[in-house]
């Protein structure tokens, strides 16, 4: 019984120090992704919240839209039509690649979108 629990600690520390040399020898590094914020597209919930950790710790970006500050603090349900039209007026001005940086400068200050205007929002961050 003894011989034989010694034969498999010995087995287990061969098969170890083989796969160490093996791994050593092919050189074989793990890979290490680098994803910044620039190359975010929506497809990695990780990468979205690591990007928004760090906006949160960043200066805020505007888009020419600083009126929107007024409604800091409002819920989305409650804008008129005529406030809504601002928003509207906004991202239909907007080019694509900046939705997404306008909605994380939207959330950072506290400003909820209307609801009349996220299926569209929504339809131009999927694309």
């Amino acid at each position: 019984m003894l011989y034989l629990l010694l034969s498999l600690v010995l087995l287990g520390v061969v098969a170890a120090l083989l796969g160490w040399r093996s791994n050593r020898r092919h050189g074989e590094e793990p890979v290490v992704v680098n994803d910044s914020c620039a190359t975010c597209n929506g497809d990695n919930d990780k990468c979205e919240q690591e990007c928004m950790m760090e906006a949160a710790t960043q200066p805020v970006e505007y888009f020419d839209d600083e009126e929107l500050d007024a409604f800091r603090g409002r819920r989305s349900d409650e804008y008129t039509d005529d406030e809504i039209q601002q928003f509207a007026y906004i991202l239909d001005t907007m080019q694509p690649t900046d939705v997404r940086p306008w909605t994380r400068s939207l959330t950072l200050r506290g400003i909820e979108v209307p609801d009349e205007l996220k299926d569209e929002l929504f339809l131009r961050l999927g694309s």
